[in-house]
């Protein structure tokens, strides 16, 4: 920063093709924050996308009279080797120059830490009994991967599991922390015997014998609609030193799905000083809705409450992630209360149909942009309500994919194979309302699958030719 003046002076690295809407941007930075003035180099590469930091070095001349270099943020290689080698900081900007006014006015200090939570996941394993000890693996290491704390083996009555202690024994070597959902006796002693650590559950139809186990306990009620039985299973697990913690049942939408989060409530009331568990399954499997949202709102309430673990499970197809959905909203929630804050620009991850927000270059940028073309190569753009393409040989647009790919002329296979590609991306983002930047994925939170762009793929080639 300028000691005189007090002004700390940018230089922000572009291509040629982003310069008019950087400009555009940084005259608008410029005149809100006189504090902070930027300059712009453009270098000659049209895709700011594909810089590389060596090249840049080998481009850019020394900055002078700057405090900072601030790069696209999709440049790869070294940064902080430039710093090194001009001896001014350099840092990456955001990956859309749209974002900049955020990105200079964002305050200090570090992201916020998500990784401190205490809600504990029960992924369970439905029907596992049916399951060869390669499925029950493979099943497990899923959804360890997705965050479970626990997998729970879920029985099926009337269908008695031998192999239930062999099972659980395996599991157990390889690592992972089992619980075992049965009121079969046998079966639950031999589990428990093998290694498992919880049992669900108990109330006053197996207490005689639950209580005796050298195993958690989930304490739940004999009718979830009265809470009677479920005080006397209390009282009796407490009385007989038993370890347990306490679900009191949640229901699914249309079969008292309110009256049970009251239940809840309830029994915090009652119990403060007990570990509670909530079986979340019965809303995000019995509801026909992408399963995240629900996720988030239960573990919302879940952390409120002090609910200390779920028991969840992924067999309807809405709900494959599930495990990974409340581990990342465990971690959202857990800080929101924490440090109370609104769950919002925390973690961007479950937001997954729609986007974060949608930037556009307007109108006017678009039609300077098409203006400015002198190669062959198609650029996209989604703005407006429409889909927009353009190179130097026309500009076209409309919502009519295939009319839009009509109007192209002739195109070699490979090129026609991309544009059809990239057309079908900017479809689904015009119809979603999303985020589209050609050659890039697009973002689908935690579900996003990163793309190589052509340009990637093919190298950098004129572009950024070595001189």
């Amino acid at each position: 920063m300028t000691a005189a003046s007090g002004v700390q002076h940018l230089l922000l690295v572009t291509g040629r093709l982003a310069e008019p809407a950087l400009r555009q941007v940084v005259e608008g930075l410029n005149a809100s924050r006189p504090e902070v003035q930027c300059q712009v180099a453009v270098l000659p590469i049209s895709v700011a996308a594909l810089m590389h930091a060596e090249w840049v070095r080998r481009k850019l001349p020394p900055p002078a009279g700057v405090d900072r270099v601030v790069l696209p943020g999709w440049c790869q290689g070294d940064v902080a080797q430039l710093a090194v080698d001009w001896g001014v900081p350099v840092q990456l900007g955001p990956k859309d120059l749209q974002d900049l006014p955020e990105f200079f006015g964002r305050p200090p200090g570090p992201p916020p830490d998500l990784s401190k939570y205490d809600i504990e996941i029960l992924a369970e394993i439905n029907h596992a009994p049916r399951l060869s000890h390669r499925e029950l693996m493979a099943q497990c290491e899923e959804f360890r991967r997705q965050g479970a704390d626990l997998i729970d083996l879920g029985c099926i009555p009337g269908e008695p599991w031998l192999g239930v202690a062999a099972a659980v024994r395996l599991l157990r070597e390889a690592g992972f922390r089992i619980s075992i959902d049965s009121f079969d006796r046998t079966e639950v002693e031999r589990a428990v015997a093998a290694g498992a650590e919880l049992v669900l559950s108990c109330n006053q139809s197996n207490i005689a014998w639950a209580a005796d186990l050298p195993a958690e306990l989930v304490a739940i009620p004999d009718n979830p609609h009265d809470l009677a039985g479920l005080e006397d299973t209390v009282q009796q697990l407490s009385e007989r030193g038993a370890k347990f913690r306490i679900d009191a049942i949640l229901e699914p939408i249309g079969f008292g799905f309110a009256a049970s989060l009251g239940r809840y409530l309830d029994v915090r009331r009652r119990w403060p000083e007990h570990s509670l568990m909530m079986g979340i399954g019965n809303v995000t499997e019995l509801t026909e809705v992408d399963s995240a949202g629900i996720n988030m709102l239960l573990a919302g309430f879940c952390q409120e409450q002090r609910i200390h673990s779920v028991l969840t499970t992924s067999v309807i197809p809405w709900c494959r992630t599930a495990v990974q959905e409340f581990d990342i909203a465990r971690r959202i929630c857990a800080h929101a209360v924490r440090q109370h804050v609104l769950p919002k620009r925390v973690d961007p991850r479950l937001v997954t149909l729609r986007d974060t927000r949608v930037r556009e270059l307007g109108p006017d940028a678009l039609q300077q942009l098409a203006s400015q073309l002198k190669d062959p190569n198609y650029r996209i753009f989604v703005e407006q309500g429409e889909l927009h393409i353009m190179n130097r040989d026309g500009y076209h647009h409309g919502t009519d994919p295939f009319a839009l790919f009509e109007k192209l002329g002739a195109l070699d296979a490979s090129h026609a194979f991309y544009i059809g590609y990239e057309l079908s991306k900017a479809a689904t983002a015009l119809t979603l309302g999303k985020c589209y930047r050609q050659d890039e994925a697009l973002d689908w939170g935690f579900l996003t699958v990163p793309e190589i762009s052509r340009k990637h793929r093919e190298g950098l080639k004129d572009d950024v030719a070595t001189p």
